[in-house]
């Protein structure tokens, strides 16, 4: 567990690699957790790790303005769809934002925007793999594990305009 000046954290690693760091009071809790287990064939086992110190420090220093990139082994545990998408996310740079139909365009089918919602929506690794950098097409915040005055957070703590980006290639 982890207390964030943003909500609780729960942290988790398998194998040296972060493969949880999501909200603690969410809708999709128990479904995150058994896909992990299950896709992992592991069960969770409370302890500490230098891994999820370096991920605690790493995130106080986002938290603190002093972060825009974290340099953590991530294990994505999901189907290669999810995966896709999660390493879209990964892609957005600290302060920019993208729509879903930017996102599921990004991925090469645009009407896939509901899977993509869904991938998004699915993220077992909240702030790392920035899904809150997604927004609705005309700049409204929609979904967010945390919470949608979490996600405005950590937007404004990014200085984040909320117009998506039309420039899909990500470059200034």
């Amino acid at each position: 567990m982890f207390s964030s000046p943003y909500g609780e954290l729960i942290l988790g690693s398998y194998n040296d690699q972060l493969c949880l760091c999501d909200w603690r009071y969410r809708k999709k809790r128990e479904n995150i957790d058994q896909r992990i287990e299950s896709g992992l064939m592991a069960s969770f086992v409370k302890s500490g790790s230098p891994l999820l110190e370096e991920t605690k420090a790493q995130l106080l220093q986002y938290f603190d303005g002093k972060r825009k990139d974290f340099d953590l082994p991530l294990l994505l545990v999901g189907t290669e769809f999810q995966k896709q998408v999660w390493n879209s996310l990964i892609e957005i740079p600290y302060g920019k934002t993208l729509s879903y139909a930017g996102l599921s365009r990004k991925l090469g089918d645009e009407k896939a925007i509901r899977a993509v919602a869904g991938a998004n929506g699915d993220n077992a690794l909240a702030i790392i793999v920035p899904c809150h950098r997604i927004l609705g097409s005309d700049g409204s915040l929609t979904g967010y594990a945390g919470g949608l005055r979490t996600k405005q957070k950590l937007l404004q703590l990014e200085n984040a305009r909320l117009q998506p980006e039309l420039n899909l290639d990500f470059k200034d």
